[in-house]
């Protein structure tokens, strides 16, 4: 029954004039075709989206890569901008003071309570001197405390035991600035009758005789009277300890300290 289906369907032809039996097989492997065909597809849209999102995955890991190697250069870049700023306002500053000075660069610091010091790398060999006044672009740094032959150690101004001839740069007051072994500083000795603000600029007096005179100590940010006096003078440092990179050793003398230093030797002379 199946072959005489068969053959009476290849000789009855449809309305289209096509046999029945080409017409059934032509669509049965028309709908095989189509099938095959949409399983390639898909396959190789599949194939190429892995290739395509590959391809992509690796363009972002290098675009990556780039970018981050560009933010390191632009950080070096802007280092090396901050450093130049910082030596210039140094170089101005060591052409504007009529002083013999060293450059010197902050090689180590210890902040403690106890003392608060940093480290020079210049020394003896370069001829710093104990008890030498080291100043920065921004103002008073400290001084030499320990030299040695390469290097040496200078007490910050705000170590609690160190202090600084001091006067108010507006009313001409006189008082020495004493570190609190933190940020700020205290104005003691102050007279009575001095005139003293918040905001006043104070510099070295230079009575010291270890720091040249003129040069900035900080800003006053609090006064405390009391009555005719002074209770509290709070000073806050012109320079900022937390970021010194760059400083001047100042080698030459205290013209005070100088002329009492020739003096002795005078009368060393003249002894018997």
């Amino acid at each position: 029954m199946f072959g005489h289906i068969i053959l009476i369907s290849a000789q009855v032809n449809s309305q289209q004039g096509v046999p029945v039996l080409e017409s059934v097989i032509f669509g049965l492997f028309s709908e095989v075709q189509r099938g095959t065909a949409s399983g390639i597809t898909g396959v190789q849209r599949l194939w190429n989206g892995y290739v395509w999102l590959r391809g992509v995955r690796a363009e972002n890991e290098q675009l990556k890569q780039q970018l981050e190697a560009t933010m390191v250069e632009l950080q070096q870049q802007r280092t090396l901008a901050e450093r130049s700023h910082r030596l210039e306002r140094l170089l101005d500053l060591r052409e504007r003071a009529s002083l013999t000075t060293a450059a010197a660069e902050v090689i180590a610091s210890a902040a403690t309570p106890e003392f608060q010091s940093v480290s020079i790398d210049k020394g003896e060999d370069d001829g710093v001197g104990r008890d030498m006044a080291v100043i920065a672009a921004d103002g008073v740094v400290g001084r030499v405390v320990i030299p040695s032959a390469r290097n040496a150690k200078v007490q910050l101004i705000i170590d609690r035991n160190a202090a600084a001839g001091a006067i108010i740069e507006r009313s001409r007051a006189q008082g020495v600035a004493v570190g609190t072994g933190e940020r700020l500083l205290r104005l003691e000795y102050v007279s009575e009758v001095a005139d003293v603000a918040e905001g006043d600029v104070v510099v070295s007096s230079g009575l010291d005789r270890i720091y040249p005179k003129g040069f900035v100590i900080g800003r006053v940010t609090k006064v405390d009277p009391s009555g005719t006096a002074y209770r509290s003078i709070l000073v806050e440092p012109a320079v900022d300890f937390t970021s010194l990179e760059d400083v001047l050793v100042v080698l030459t003398p205290n013209p005070q300290r100088a002329a009492e230093g020739f003096s002795s030797a005078v009368s060393k002379e003249k002894r018997p």
